[in-house]
């Protein structure tokens, strides 16, 4: 009997002893797994996985495989004036593939609008696009050739033009009212302008006796006698303005050499 009992006691034993182990295994192999998945989790941290932009700050940015978005935003930071000058200068698709001229003309606005853009670039694109969305862009930048560049583009909107012929620079201002998209009631304003230079005055003392001319005759009149009342205007313009055809032009620009 005792031998039983010695038996089973040992039989015990040896199952607590194999449940320790067991238990052992078991915090062992858990531990385990826990630092197998925070490895995996560290290895996993938003700051460590790739961003889109990633390859644009470490300067391997994949023109081909980024996105719209990601390419606009890529070259409005861009600090490289070499890789700017060389976007603006690649020809557009063809606008049958709309999709890609849409890209293209989209992604210029970033070039336009960066001031890392060099200002040659940058006044070629405002002279020869004819965007309004790079336009409005250009209009806005801070070097006043640029702006004059736009100013004289005959492909801007009216309104754009009007605008610039409210430049703080006259030279702005003046290449503005010698587009041909300016409104009679800008150029009547220039007209009337005395920080207007005297060869600008002289272009607007021709509105209406061009050869072909088919405008309003009386809103032409109206701009050439502003120019004769003008203090600005040279005697030689003056002179011209008082042989005018127009009685009221004609008159102000007499009473102007009468002075």
């Amino acid at each position: 009997m005792a031998d039983i009992q010695s038996q089973d006691e040992r039989e015990l034993q040896d199952g607590q002893g194999s449940a320790d182990v067991s238990a052992d295994a078991s915090v062992q192999d858990g531990t385990s797994a826990e630092t197998s998945a925070q490895t995996q989790q560290e290895a996993a941290q938003p700051g460590d996985a790739a961003q889109p932009g990633d390859a644009a700050q470490s300067g391997e940015f994949d023109e081909n495989s980024a996105t719209l978005n990601e390419m606009y935003d890529h070259l409005r930071h861009s600090v490289d004036s070499t890789e700017l000058d060389a976007f603006a200068s690649r020809p557009l698709p063809d606008p049958k593939d709309a999709a890609a001229f849409s890209r293209a003309t989209a992604l210029l606005e970033a070039v336009a609008g960066n001031l890392h853009t060099s200002v040659a670039t940058r006044v070629a694109l405002a002279r020869d696009m004819k965007f309004p969305n790079i336009l409005v862009k250009l209009s806005e930048d801070p070097d006043p050739t640029v702006r004059a560049a736009v100013a004289a583009n005959e492909e801007d909107k009216n309104w754009l033009v009007g605008r610039l012929t409210k430049d703080p620079e006259v030279f702005v201002r003046e290449a503005a009212l010698r587009n041909k998209q300016t409104s009679w009631k800008m150029r009547m304003e220039g007209a009337e302008d005395p920080q207007i230079g005297a060869q600008t005055l002289d272009f607007l003392a021709r509105m209406g006796t061009e050869e072909g001319f088919s405008g309003p005759a009386v809103l032409a009149a109206m701009v050439r006698r502003a120019v004769a009342l003008n203090p600005s205007a040279s005697e030689e313009t003056v002179q011209r303005l008082a042989q005018d055809g127009v009685p009221d032009v004609s008159h102000a620009a007499q009473q102007r050499l009468a002075q």
